[in-house]
């Protein structure tokens, strides 16, 4: 086992430029080469002059050697190069001289690198190295099949190790998601013990983290955005971190946790991927990824990755045109500077759908293919484009300045034939006859979004004391426009349909969409509360500083400390055109600032054992009225956790058990007292339990990714009604995940046959806070086959996956009181999909 400052990870792994971090190189297929010989035989190597780390990463490649070393040692470095017949030793050797590093194996067979002692110039022989039989890469290598991920950038800002940090943290990884063959970030995040999809008319983005709604996902760090019914498509995608807890670091994040998304950066070798998936449900999807230097030294590398989806559904009447672009530039002007640019262009066509409905305490005993709206509702459309940057610059090993920006613009519009009255399950069906009345809705959206911040990050130490300071600044600033016509208060008994019989009603024709929206339709809001109209102009602003401080003492005891101020800016205004909604946007603000602080500890007891703690708040401004116009507070969360991290199997496999305690007062939940579903009530909400998450390898053919939960939330305080004491909607008090990889011939092979099993489960769970209804717990297993071979410098995959395995029926989650009531929105989970690909990677 390797001591904590030796710490080895698997494969190529491309530095992050603006922190340090041990770094793993690659391991080439020698098995049919006894060890001992495999670092003497002469080879023929042509590594031209050039950055010491890209030199190593080529010796890597050519000789098959495993290579660990702390990434400050190559930083500014440059290499001679080799070029001929030298043994492995001898082209190491030639690749460090006159760099002042030595190589060094350890007791594993790897090798290090270190500075040669200042008393002697001379370079140390290499003792006798074992080369592995299977070659591996790093996280973000994009050949990698790594699913253990040992750091997280999310967490701390600072790329520390999960380990060492006392916060319970989870990362999927991106061969995960190959492996499962996830196409939205919804479905990645099966694998993270007490999340919860919680969807609204068939859209991804909004989640539930340790019992309380998220629907805020943050990318690179920044706060991004989808319009609503929009999705997170992860073709473009390195991997999912999700920070369990308040992420105070961030602001305006929800005390569950939080989900950032780590998008593709430019690479400096060149990659090529191409992959063509097929399936039923008329299910056909394009996905590519390209990425290399663009100039000779390096100093200029590219990525360009994205996927185009057409699928049809289970649902009736339901299919989805999706597509989502990423190019990314990174520019080196020097060694201790650079700056990417990178841009995300999404646009997705799809029907709205807003599920089943309940009939009793359960999901209506009809086909979950029956669809309640009408196959000529017009489809729905959402685009977008985000504009990210990142400058980072190091001042020396210890120092660096990093700033990120991110500009999120979308725009999205939806009509469905919905159930009216909207939010009144009880009024707008009859549960004798399933008779639901129905009417005519549009909705509209446009959203800017920006998001930037300031970091400053330095190491230092104070006697024994060993320090990883953090001190920032950011700002986040939205502005929201939206509109809604045509009626959702009130039904058109002509459009009413019956839920047993849907046939007869189907067929709307395109006058009546017409004339439901010629006229003024239903309005929202009231004088008191920001004016009346069917149009909202809503804003947000929001200012932080916040510092945190990692300290390290005797390379065992990890203590981290920090806190955040916030001042928030929040209104918005109501009218029946957009202009006169903004004209009042701040007649109706609200200003609030608080404090938030916590602190953390974590101590190894020895090298796979780590006990840990931490306390955390959070600070959340409310922007959303009350019916007699009254503001309210901003959401206050408080957060204890405990548990234990062990790393097993030669430091492999990673994993977290926490128990926390997690409490959230002014939490804002819709008024059902009034017909206005912009109206608010504050309620306080409680959630407690017990987390496991466990990712990495077992052996060197078996790899997994698992998760469990119990979840004990509940509603503590209901200062509008009496669902005290209830649980909380749509969390499950058992749940988890599992899911099993074997390889041939080793999880980082270049060919041979792959076989994964898995599943998740989730127990009964409440579908509104009311607890008037019950989804039944379900069991969901899938599986995928996969054959890699490689034809001269190329890969070939082919890969066949199938989910919900034994076609069972489930329903994943209820509409979260977004667009109608939860008792009218059920939405069933997929019958068994089939897909199956084609990749070819060079």
């Amino acid at each position: 086992m390797a001591s904590r400052n030796s710490r080895s990870l698997r494969g190529v792994f491309r530095p992050s430029p603006f922190m340090s971090r041990t770094l793993p190189l690659a391991a080439l297929a020698l098995a049919s080469v006894p060890p001992a010989f495999a670092a003497e035989r002469a080879q023929a190597f042509d590594i031209p002059p050039q950055a010491l780390a890209s030199a190593l990463n080529a010796f890597a490649d050519a000789s098959g050697m495993a290579l660990s070393y702390p990434a400050e040692l190559a930083a500014g470095l440059q290499s001679p190069g080799v070029n001929g017949q030298f043994t492995a030793r001898q082209a190491l050797q030639r690749l460090l001289a006159g760099s002042g590093l030595v190589p060094r194996t350890t007791a594993n067979g790897t090798i290090t690198l270190e500075r040669a002692p200042a008393t002697s110039a001379e370079v140390s022989t290499l003792s006798a190295v074992t080369v592995s039989g299977s070659r591996s890469y790093g996280a973000s290598d994009p050949y990698s099949k790594d699913y253990a991920v040992d750091k997280s950038f999310a967490a701390t800002k600072t790329n520390a190790p999960i380990f060492e940090t006392p916060t319970s943290i989870q990362v999927v990884s991106r061969a995960v998601m190959d492996d499962q063959k996830t196409t939205r970030i919804k479905d990645a995040l099966e694998n993270v013990s007490g999340v919860r999809a919680n969807p609204s008319l068939g859209g991804g983005t909004g989640f539930i983290i340790r019992g309380f709604r998220n629907g805020n996902v943050y990318r690179n760090g920044l706060m991004a955005s989808e319009a609503f019914f929009g999705d997170f498509d992860a073709g473009n995608l390195e991997n999912v971190e999700v920070i369990k807890g308040p992420a105070q670091l961030y602001g305006r994040t929800e005390p569950g946790g939080m989900i950032n998304l780590t998008t593709k950066r430019g690479l400096d070798s060149a990659y090529y991927s191409l992959e063509q998936q097929f399936g039923n449900y008329d299910h056909y999807r394009t996905q590519w990824d390209a990425g290399g230097p663009l100039t000779a030294d390096k100093s200029l590398v590219y990525r360009f990755s994205g996927a185009y989806q057409s699928n049809g559904s289970f649902r009736d009447f339901v299919s989805v045109d999706r597509m989502v672009f990423n190019p990314s530039i990174t520019w080196r002007p020097s060694d201790a500077t650079d700056l990417t640019l990178d841009i995300e262009g999404t646009d997705k066509t799809a029907p709205a759908d807003f599920g089943i409905p309940v009939i009793g305490k359960r999901p209506a005993a009809i086909p979950i293919s029956r669809n309640l709206g009408d196959p000529n509702t017009p489809m729905g459309e959402q685009s977008g484009v985000k504009i990210g940057t990142e400058i980072n610059h190091r001042f020396n090993q210890d120092w660096a300045i990093h700033n990120r920006f991110l500009a999120s613009l979308a725009e999205g519009g939806t009509t469905f034939v919905n159930p009216g009255p909207a939010f009144n399950a009880a009024a707008a069906l009859n549960q004798t006859t399933g008779l639901m009345q129905r009417n005519i809705f549009r909705q509209m959206t446009e959203q800017e979004h920006y998001a930037a911040n300031l970091d400053i990050t330095g190491k230092f130490q104070t006697g024994e004391l060993k320090h990883d300071l953090l001190l920032g600044f950011d700002f986040y600033r939205t502005f929201n426009k939206y509109g809604g016509d045509g009626r959702w208060k009130s039904a058109n008994p002509a459009l009413a349909i019956n839920i047993y019989d849907p046939y007869p009603s189907y067929g709307i024709p395109q006058a009546t969409f017409d004339n439901a929206f010629a006229t003024v339709g239903d309005t929202f809001g009231t004088a008191a509360n920001g004016g009346i109209g069917n149009r909202a102009s809503i804003y947000n602003g929001w200012y932080g500083v916040y510092f945190q401080d990692q300290i390290t003492l005797w390379d065992k005891l990890h203590v981290m400390g920090g806190g955040r101020y916030d001042w928030t800016e929040t209104g918005r205004g109501n009218g029946f055109d957009f202009a006169t909604a903004e004209s009042r946007v701040d007649a109706f603000k609200r200003e609030d600032q608080g404090f938030s602080p916590k602190v953390g500890i974590a101590y190894e007891l020895f090298d796979e054992l780590n006990l840990y703690g931490n306390w955390t708040t959070s600070f959340g401004a409310n922007n959303a009225p009350s019916a007699d116009g009254r503001t309210f507070d901003p959401q206050i969360g408080e957060q204890f956790e405990a548990g234990i991290k062990t790393r097993l199997f030669d430091q492999r496999l990673l994993a977290t058990l926490a128990y926390y305690h997690l409490e959230k007062d002014n939490i804002l939940v819709n008024d059902l007292s009034t017909p206005d579903p912009f109206d608010k009530i504050a309620n306080l909400q409680r959630s407690q339990g017990i987390e496991l998450d466990v990712t990495g390898y077992l052996s060197n053919n078996f790899s997994l990714i698992g998760s469990y939960a119990f979840t004990d939330a509940r509603i503590l305080k209901d200062y509008g009604g009496a669902t005290r004491g209830n649980r909380m909607n749509n969390v499950p008090e058992h749940s988890g995940s599992l899911w099993l990889r074997y390889d041939a011939n080793g999880y980082a092979a270049r060919d041979g046959f792959s076989a994964g099993l898995g599943g998740i489960a989730a127990g009964q769970r409440e579908g509104d806070n009311a607890n008037s209804f019950q989804m039944p717990g379900y069991v969901r297993m899938d599986a995928f086959l996969a054959y890699k071979h490689k034809i001269g410098g190329s890969r070939i995959t082919a890969q066949f996956n199938i989910r919900n395995l034994l076609d069972k029926e489930y329903y994943e989650s209820t509409d979260p009181d977004s667009n109608v009531a939860p008792a009218l929105g059920v939405y069933p989970g997929a019958p068994l999909t089939a897909v199956g690909s084609i990749r070819v990677e060079y």
